[in-house]
């Protein structure tokens, strides 16, 4: 049976129309100040793009209907949100960037009927931002979430919850938190975590310091954040106690699918600079584009790309279907993030001093898309899983040949 790779053709006009709005409204303003989203005006500019996106029809492709998005499948969203991602600043004008687009998703699939009213419904709106807070500082949850130690004690009414985390993207200017403590056994055990929401105005919670980082169009920064003493009551647990673990990956492998597809989206800019100007720049006695190391560059690109989107295509089906896709997901994660990257770096090279200039946006989309290879997990965890689980199951296999 053939596949069907085509699109509904009110998701072709969505992809058209986040095409057009992109590139004609929100292009201008990231060159304008340089991908720096403080510079261009913080909260201030995301509530400008974003009520312009309402205005374009092209607001929140992934929140529910019923909250006033587009209702899109994972499968939909590849398109839409690589389209959106053609600009550092279209995933906040759409509000699809992180966290809040995987607070969405989680929001969605896990909240009680009065928490998707409180928290879920003025995120999808863009009312509010939000912040997912789990990593921690050594020896704490990081890579390796079992390492969790910020606690969450219960009382009377509630849950008392104590700890610090540290590059909480989002953090500055949340709405509300969503926390990950642990509730039962140790640090280093597999289970124990339970999420919990919480207004950010809430006693007890102080967002520190902003940790200086390569990226800066993500809005709100990356935060250490303080919990003490944070009262939490038990109307606002997400999903069950002691299953946080298990709840977080309804959030986490959509969450890595959907940054490849803007991602991807930024590094497909890359390449489009990049051809544009070897294909006009001579050099050599040709065209730069007429040399064959550089037609090698754009070849490994073209490669690259729809290498990435083969991947990501696959990794959304599963997940449509119903499915974790733990491995299709950290397969297509890790390639992605690498060929991403290969691509922009690729991009600079071509461009030469004016790919490392100002005067172009590819120092600044390498800059982008670096951190990639270590958010939602470095690519050697990943890799680590994915070996883990292929010899797992040969092992399985080998003994079930002997019974």
């Amino acid at each position: 049976m053939a596949i069907d790779l085509t699109y509904d053709p009110d998701i072709e006009k969505l992809i058209d129309r986040t095409r057009a709005f992109t590139r004609d409204h929100v292009l201008p303003i990231e060159d304008k100040f340089l991908g720096n989203v403080t510079d261009a005006g913080g909260d201030r500019l995301r509530v400008e793009m974003q009520a312009a996106a309402k205005e374009a029809g092209v607001f929140a492709p992934h929140a529910p209907v019923e909250y006033g998005g587009h209702g899109l499948s994972m499968s939909d969203r590849a398109p839409v949100f690589e389209e959106a991602g053609y600009s550092l600043f279209g995933p906040i004008a759409l509000n699809l960037g992180a966290p809040d687009e995987g607070n969405v998703h989680m929001l969605a699939h896990i909240a009680s009927a009065a928490q998707k009213e409180q928290f879920l419904a003025p995120l999808a709106r863009g009312d509010v931002r939000s912040a997912f807070a789990m990593t921690e500082p050594a020896p704490g949850a990081g890579s390796d979430p079992s390492a969790l130690t910020t606690a969450a004690e219960r009382v009377v009414g509630g849950w008392k919850i104590n700890g610090h985390k540290w590059f909480i993207t989002g953090a500055d200017g949340a709405g509300f938190f969503i926390i990950m403590a642990r509730t039962s056994g140790k640090p280093g055990d597999r289970g124990g975590a339970t999420m919990f929401l919480a207004p950010a105005d809430t006693a007890g919670i102080t967002v520190g310091r902003h940790i200086g980082t390569l990226d800066k169009a993500m809005i709100g920064g990356h935060c250490e954040v303080f919990f003490e003493n944070v009262f939490v009551p038990d109307e606002n647990v997400l999903g069950a106690v002691d299953e946080g673990f298990a709840y977080a990956q309804v959030r986490l492998g959509p969450a890595r699918m959907t940054h490849v597809m803007r991602w991807l989206g930024a590094s497909r800019r890359a390449h489009d600079i990049a051809v544009a100007q070897v294909a006009r720049r001579e050099g050599f006695g040709s065209k730069l584009g007429d040399l064959g190391m550089v037609q090698k560059m754009v070849a490994d690109n073209e490669i690259d790309i729809a290498a990435t989107r083969a991947l990501l295509i696959k990794a959304c089906f599963e997940l449509d279907r119903g499915g974790h896709a733990s491995n299709e997901t950290s397969i297509a994660k890790t390639f992605a993030a690498e060929a991403i990257f290969r691509i922009v770096d690729r991009s600079i090279q071509m461009c030469g001093g004016l790919g490392v200039s100002d005067d172009l946006p590819l120092a600044r989309l390498s800059r982008e898309v670096r951190p990639f290879r270590v958010y939602d997990g470095p690519s050697e965890v990943h890799r680590w899983a994915i070996a883990k689980r292929t010899i797992g199951a040969a092992k399985r296999a080998a003994r079930e040949a002997q019974s």
